[in-house]
């Protein structure tokens, strides 16, 4: 199966020259997602526990929009400005996660598209 483009009509654009998600076989690679309101573009909340609901949610939708679900992430990979906010971020993720998270890398970064505090990027199983 060759690589396939996916996006979301529901969610937030690409800012940059770079696909929202790609499908190569089993597999869905998701770029990083910032809290971005998909309405308006703008950046949404001032902390981490609001950026993170934010840029979660904006992952939920592109799964949905895409026939899939968080269940099927298998992998992420955490971007935070600051690992202070830690414990913060990980409560949040709980919430969507739940009791069978992924496997997840979480890094302190010095800084994020649009002064952005936290963003996601997730590897989705698709099966066959």
């Amino acid at each position: 199966m060759p690589k396939q483009c996916l996006s979301t009509n529901r969610g937030p654009k690409a800012i940059g020259p770079y696909s929202v998600a790609v499908q190569a076989g089993q597999l869905l690679f998701c770029s990083g997602l910032i809290p971005v309101d998909p309405t308006t573009g703008e950046l949404v909340g001032d902390d981490v526990v609001g950026q993170t609901r934010q840029a979660l949610r904006n992952l939920q939708t592109l799964l949905e929009d895409n026939n899939l679900s968080l269940r099927d992430v298998v992998k992420t990979t955490c971007f935070l400005t600051d690992l202070r906010d830690f414990a913060a971020f990980n409560e949040v993720y709980a919430e969507f996660f739940g009791a069978d998270p992924p496997a997840r890398s979480t890094v302190q970064v010095a800084a994020l598209p649009r002064g952005a505090l936290v963003e996601v990027e997730a590897v989705v199983y698709v099966g066959d």
